[in-house]
Order: structure tokens, then sequence, then C-alpha cells
């Protein structure tokens, strides 16, 4: 297992290749190093971690089965307690780091085979920066045939009870039985985060349709606060507040904000959900950037757009 640790300025970040995970995301202050995401052990897997890729897709399929091109595809369970195949490979593989210096690390894995139909290479980018950390996640089709694919990250934020979240979106999905998707509708008052908001004090595990691609996590009782930037592909959220009932070691201390570029059961959506098909040979890619502020010296919070990257080659 190799564990890397990338620093820049006041910034410092830890991953492991085990998952390619993220296992710790710190600023540096005058009372020392405040956790930008939730602090994992070097041992820690992807459900413990900081934070895990999610390639070639994010999420459920109903059913593990969907359709394209006149053909039936199917899935397998890739872990021992969801009766679905979840959340692709990324997080459950073993990386091979490609490149490391002081503040960038580069990884990545191929797959081929076991639960799913999907043949393809990810790669995914940390780069550490003065001012904040750029993940950047790319996936490959190396099939012979194309497949929808759709790519994403699942951070843990820390939770404290002031934490608030600015999230703006368009629409909301409900939760049916499976921990799956049910239908698009209006967004609740209490999952509303068009302005600051603190977050519910119940079960949360729901999409977000057109998010804005920008949010703020906010921790008034640390003066701190975490601005993250997407890219335009990565236009959808999941919101996830676990409880007791799931976890009986949860305390309150984190939830979890989830990037992707598509809806959870994309591939029987209309259009795919925002999943993009590609060709064998083509790939798709994404970014995110996660930058902390002082909450005593704030720019104004809008709704950041980004230069659009080429998502096909």
């Amino acid at each position: 297992m190799s564990i890397l640790d990338l620093k820049a300025g006041s910034l410092s970040l830890r991953v492991s290749a085990m998952g390619g995970l993220i296992l710790g995301f710190w600023k540096e202050d005058e009372s020392g190093p405040v956790p930008l995401l939730r602090e994992a052990p070097d041992d820690a897997d992807a459900l413990s971690s900081a934070c895990y890729p999610l390639v070639p897709f994010g999420n459920r399929v109903k059913g593990n089965r969907f359709d394209f091109e006149e053909q039936s595809y199917r899935f397998s369970p890739n872990t021992s307690w969801d009766p679905h195949y979840l959340h692709g490979e990324g997080w459950l593989s073993q990386w091979s780091v490609v490149e490391q210096s002081d503040n960038r690390a580069t990884m990545s894995f191929s797959h081929r085979g076991g639960h799913t139909p999907y043949i393809y290479r990810a790669t995914q980018t940390f780069l550490l920066a003065d001012d904040g950390l750029q993940l950047t996640l790319s996936v490959e089709n190396q099939g012979e045939e194309a497949l929808p694919f759709g790519l994403g990250w699942h951070p843990f934020f820390p939770m404290t009870p002031k934490t608030t979240l600015f999230a703006p979106a368009q629409r909301f999905w409900t939760e049916v039985e499976g921990w799956l998707p049910g239908e698009a509708t209006a967004i609740p008052d209490d999952l509303d985060f068009s302005e600051p908001a603190c977050l519910p004090h119940r079960w949360v595990n729901n999409g977000f349709e057109d998010w804005s691609g920008a949010a703020v996590i906010a921790w008034p009782e640390r003066s701190m606060q975490l601005r993250l930037m997407a890219d335009p592909i990565l236009r959808h959220a999941v919101l996830f507040i676990s409880d007791a009932t799931f976890d009986p070691q949860f305390r309150r201390d984190y939830f979890c904000f989830e990037p992707m570029s598509h809806l959870a059961n994309g591939h029987n959506l209309p259009g795919f959900g925002g999943l993009k098909i590609l060709q064998p040979g083509q790939h798709m890619s994404g970014s995110i950037r996660l930058r902390p502020e002082s909450l005593t010296s704030i720019a104004p919070i809008k709704a950041v757009k980004t230069a659009a990257n080429p998502i096909l080659s």
C-alpha cells in the first residue's frame, strides 16, 4: 500500500493508492492543522476515508441492469452489504502511482471483467497549490463497444453543530427502497441550500439535479470555510447524512456532498441521466477544486462558472 504526502504552503494532503483515496486534507493556522475533509488512518478503507473516486460511474443501477443499443447488460454486487453494483471499481482497487512530486501525484488503474461489462482505464491526479486542491479524474473506454460512462467523487466533510452548506440546485430526487432514487420533485425546505443553511438532523440520501457547480461548507466554530468549484461536466450531486440505524458509530461528525457527472440510475433514465456515451478509445474527464478560506475575509458567495474542459477526445 502506497501512502503519499503532498504539501504546498499551509496546505497538506495525504493519499493512498489503495482505492485512490484521500486520507486527509488540512490547512495549517496559528492553532495547528485544521481538517478540511474527514481525517482517516493510513489503513482506512473507502467507507472510512476522507474521499474516494467514483468510476466508471457513481451510485447504483436499478435492478443491476440496463439496455443500450439493443443489448441488455447486467452487473453483480461488488460489496457484501449492498445488493447493487455500487460506485464502480475505483474505490475498491489498487491504483498505481504514475507520477509524484512535492505537491502533485497521479495514479491509474485498469479494469477488465468481474462485476461489470465495463472495460476501462482510470486516471486520477491530485494537485496541491498554495490556495487549494484540484482533483482530476478521467476514464477511457478500453472495451470493444460503446457504453455510457460517468465519474465523480465521494468526499466526507467534517460536520460541527454550526456547519452550513451552500449548494444551489434545480431539482431533488426522492429515495426509495434499496437506496435508489425515486422521482424528481421540488427541493424540500430543509434541504434547500440556495442560501447557506444548517444540515438537517435526519437521514438524507438524495440526488440534486442541475447543481450550479459551486458549494461552500462553513465551520463557524473554526472560523473556516471550504469553497468547492466543479467543472461544467459535474452538474449533479448527492447529499448523504447517515444515522445511527444505518451506522451505529455515527456521531453527526461528517456528511457527504458528492459531485457527479450524472444522475444516480442514469442508465435507466431518458438521455442516460447525464452519462456520456464513449466509443472505444474515447475518454472523459472532469475536475473539482477545493479552496479553504478564512471566515473573517470571505468573498461573496456566487455560483461559479468554469471554463469547460474537453469531454471527449
